[in-house]
């Protein structure tokens, strides 16, 4: 376009010759000395306007009105509208809809010329007297020119998102034929010519269209509309069924993060730091369907620490003897917290597997963060202590291949590496086959008899900590008129650190709640009970002051209004933070009477 501009300069003979190359600002200095010389200048005045610079370049961008291609966008965009409203191209979550509907609605004609050094080619051919023939190729457009007409290709490239909207597929051979043995007949056992339907195949070989694309919802119409309007177009169906579309990253504080404000994380320093899957699960728990994620290195920590846990109990397994699984569904298990585990196994992939249907990554990820640390790392492990017996092993290894398999998508290299550190394995892990263990195995009666044990061992671990009891200490735990079941009482005496005695505590004691039965701590000896009621005293009134003045600071609506967003919010968790630490210490207060 340049060559051709200033072709049309020289022609006309507006501008001298001359000038014509010259440099913008230096041809503008030098017509204001020739106005000046032929007494054609009043006068130079500064001015201040509004100039805009390139961000790249740095130079001053100036308008300069130029021939262009366009495109029919608002004819595109009809059958992709409709495709949206059928239900043929399912938006997740719904709520972009309105935004995609609004923006297609109201669509303008799509300049799709550029002028770049690289891109494909506008499809255009220009003769001497002006003519324009649009075609495919430089052949068609000839022959629609005529033989000895001389032709010059449009310099300019096409619009990168009008390439990019290909993308569904061109990345899979179009507009070339399938190669011999590779049509559609080939897949369905038919025969013939393997070109014979290819002018009519429009699933690339079974690869078109697409079943869900994953993308930002930032380029919700810069791409994805146009994908689906090309794709429509080209194809006569959609490019993909699903179109989910996620939030972004955002600098800690929520702000955009840019390179000229300095708030951007190199994920490659995170991954140094804390590993590829501990970044990668954070992305994974804190995507919720479109939601904006605040960058927050604590919680990518806290992630690394979850690998950490879980590589740490596959050590305890292969200690104890425990390894891989020999079949898909769960072994047979006699023993109660077998059985227990198995179900919250079951109950595990039953969770994932609804998360992940209705595109809830965050959901399905911390289902299976829960499992890991709370149910599997925390309980069962500390449960089987001990007793790894031949069904505990078999019960355990298969738990840990379920983790393993659960856990993949998610945090891919240290569950392959433990998948075959843990036993001789055929296969790699990405094609082992998903968890779908048979709930109908399940006794509920095992299941509740070890949440009744973990209810009341934590109970007790919960007394001991307010009360200051020393953690190596072993005190009575009087039952009073109940009892505690006795394939379960082995494990509450190691698990709380309690010796089971029958009847009422004398002395001083600490009331234990389980269910509708009333425990006692015994306390004579272990604690100091005056010094324990100054202490817990004191600390409930420091809580409940500094309760009161968030409340009343979060009471001011001018606080609330004019005070910084982050500021807000750090108030009310410590609120929270701090009415939590209220009621316990009243509790503690209320068990020493």
């Amino acid at each position: 376009l340049d060559a051709k501009a200033h072709v049309c300069q020289t022609a006309d003979g507006l501008i001298p010759a001359d000038l014509v190359g010259m440099e913008r600002f230096a041809a503008r200095k030098a017509i204001v000395e020739r106005l000046e010389a032929v007494g054609a200048l009043v006068r130079v005045e500064d001015r201040t306007i509004q100039t805009p610079y390139g961000d790249r370049s740095g130079v001053v961008i100036e308008p300069w009105l130029t021939d262009q291609w366009y495109v029919d966008a608002a004819t595109l965009a009809k059958p992709a509208i409709e495709a949206v409203r059928s239900g043929a191209i399912q938006i997740v979550p719904k709520t972009w809809e309105k935004t995609f509907f609004n923006w297609m609605e109201n669509i303008q004609p799509w300049c799709v010329s550029r002028q770049l050094w690289w891109g494909h080619r506008i499809p255009a051919w220009f003769a001497a007297d002006g003519s324009v023939f649009v075609a495919e190729t430089a052949e068609e457009a000839q022959a629609q020119a005529g033989a000895g007409v001389a032709l010059e290709r449009d310099p300019d490239v096409l619009d990168t998102w009008f390439s990019s909207a290909l993308w569904p597929f061109a990345t899979l051979g179009w507009p070339s034929p399938p190669r011999d043995g590779e049509g559609d007949h080939a897949q369905h056992g038919g025969g013939g010519s393997p070109h014979a339907t290819a002018p009519e195949d429009r699933s690339l070989n079974g690869r078109y269209p697409n079943d869900v694309l994953i993308s930002g919802f930032d380029i919700l119409f810069f791409w994805d509309a146009r994908m689906m309007m090309q794709g429509i177009h080209f194809m006569k169906d959609v490019p993909f069924r699903t179109l989910y579309l996620h939030g972004l990253v955002r600098a800690a504080d929520g702000a955009k993060m840019s390179k000229s404000k300095g708030n951007t994380v190199d994920p490659l320093g995170l991954i140094d730091t804390y590993g590829a899957d501990a970044l990668r699960f954070f992305m994974a728990a804190m995507e919720s369907q479109g939601r904006d994620i605040k960058m927050d290195e604590k919680r990518v920590e806290g992630y690394r620490n979850f690998a950490t846990k879980l590589w740490n109990a596959s050590r305890f397994a292969q200690a104890n003897g425990i390894g891989g699984a020999d079949t898909i569904e769960p072994p047979a298990a006699t023993l109660a917290v077998n059985k227990w585990i198995v179900a919250e196994t079951v109950a595990t992939v039953q969770a994932v597997d609804l998360a992940l249907a209705d595109y809830r990554f965050d959901a399905a990820a911390n289902a299976i963060y829960q499992f890991v640390w709370s149910r599997f790392c925390d309980w069962y492990l500390e449960l089987i202590k001990g007793n790894v017996d031949a069904e505990t092993k078999a019960v355990a290894g298969w738990v840990l291949d379920q983790i393993l398999i659960l856990l993949h998508p998610f945090m891919p290299f240290i569950t392959e590496e433990l998948w075959h550190a843990l036993a001789p394995r055929e296969h790699e892990l990405i094609v082992a086959q998903w968890p779908m263990p048979d709930a109908r195995a399940l006794d509920p009666a095992a299941v509740r008899a070890v949440e009744r044990l973990i209810e009341l061992v934590e109970s007790v671990r919960a007394a001991r900590a307010e009360l200051n009891v020393p953690p190596g200490a072993k005190i009575a735990l009087h039952t009073g008129a109940g009892a505690v079941p006795a394939d379960i009482a082995p494990y509450v005496e190691r698990l709380a650190r309690v010796t089971l005695t029958a009847g009422e505590a004398s002395g001083a004691r600490a009331p234990i709640l389980w269910g509708a039965e009333t425990f006692a701590l015994a306390l004579d000896g272990v604690i100091d009970l005056d010094a324990e009621r100054a202490r817990l005293t004191k600390s409930l009134a420091a809580a409940e002051k500094e309760r009161d003045a968030l409340a009343g600071r979060l009471g001011n609506a001018s606080f609330v209004e004019r005070a910084k967003p982050e500021a807000v919010e750090k108030a009310r968790a410590d609120h929270a933070e701090k009415s939590a630490d209220a009621e316990r210490f009243t509790a503690a207060l209320a068990r020493l009477g």
